[in-house]
């Protein structure tokens, strides 16, 4: 087992809270009123007067990948250079930005915008674990908000065919994900779940130390939290047609399911202190769920 029992049991529920909440974001982004009267799908207009890229559903995969591919090249100069404050910026408006497109589903915009901001600073200027993985639930729900409508159940499984082999060679091969995730740690800011093994008693927490930990800590990156979201919301979007919004809703719950036991497999099955791409674990869970919905429901 990669992890004790109870890490494991945390790391794992707190990744499916993450997909339920971040599915419930999307479905308050979808207009139900337009689907009766039009009989189409159509998603409600981003806060903040953002706009979503205009790309085609089918191709969308392609220019999701490109974007994917150009961060990192762009992560790893930043590490080659040690830009700790640029990566810092970046890191602020894009948690300021989705936490404030996933808040605005459930309050006035405003109100969304100020917790946000209160939210992402104390992430990253005061972090601590309950700040760590509070945002992190929402922050995917904020980009599934962004990217759900612009993709179609063809591209939400190229999507995962092509970023799961990526993630292969980005951990086993090249394993510049490890790079980018030591990195990550090294400045104090990361974009993932992270539970704490063993908590240090208050005295000997450094100052904003992300991680008052002693010993091991388990970690969950933030794409293998937002891919499967993407692809959930994917389906969901199209069970709307067919289904009342609860019964829409509650059926898309199959593929979290089925993706939660995909990561608990991994991790049982994992070797302690080895890195593991998980991204081909929790497409199979994908799949896996898609087809029991489509068989089943």
């Amino acid at each position: 087992m990669k992890h004790t029992l109870k890490v494991t049991i945390l790391l794992v529920g707190i990744f499916l809270i993450t997909q339920i909440i971040g599915l419930a974001i999307t479905n308050r982004y979808i207009d139900h009123e337009k689907i009766i009267e039009t009989g189409k799908v159509e998603f409600k207009q981003l806060p903040y007067n953002l706009e979503r890229p205009e790309v085609e559903e089918s191709t969308s995969f392609i220019w999701i990948i490109a974007a994917v591919l150009i961060g990192t090249a762009i992560f790893l100069i930043l590490i080659k250079y040690k830009v700790f404050k640029l990566w810092k910026f970046w890191f602020f408006l894009a948690v300021w930005i989705t936490l404030g497109i996933a808040l605005s589903a459930f309050m006035p915009q405003a109100i969304a915008a100020l917790a946000a901001l209160i939210a992402t600073l104390a992430k990253i200027y005061r972090p601590n674990i309950i700040t760590q993985n509070l945002t992190e639930i929402f922050v995917y729900g904020g980009l599934a908000a962004i990217f759900v409508p612009i993709v179609n159940i063809f591209a939400a499984f190229m999507l995962l065919i092509l970023i799961s082999i990526y993630d292969i060679i980005a951990v086993l091969k090249t394993r510049h994900m490890i790079k980018l995730a030591k990195f990550q740690a090294k400045s104090k800011i990361f974009a993932g779940l992270l539970v704490p093994y063993k908590k240090l008693p208050k005295e000997d927490i450094p100052k904003g130390n992300l991680t008052p930990t002693k010993g091991r800590i388990a970690v969950l990156g933030g794409g293998d939290i937002g891919f499967p979201l993407i692809f959930a919301g994917v389906v969901m979007k199209d069970l709307m047609l067919t289904n009342p919004e609860i019964i829409g809703f509650l059926k898309s719950l199959v593929i979290p399911f089925f993706t939660t036991i995909a990561l608990l497999f991994l991790l049982i099955k994992g070797k302690k202190d080895k890195f593991y791409p998980a991204m081909p674990y929790l497409s199979i869970g994908c799949f896996v769920g898609f087809f029991v919905i489509w068989l089943f429901f």
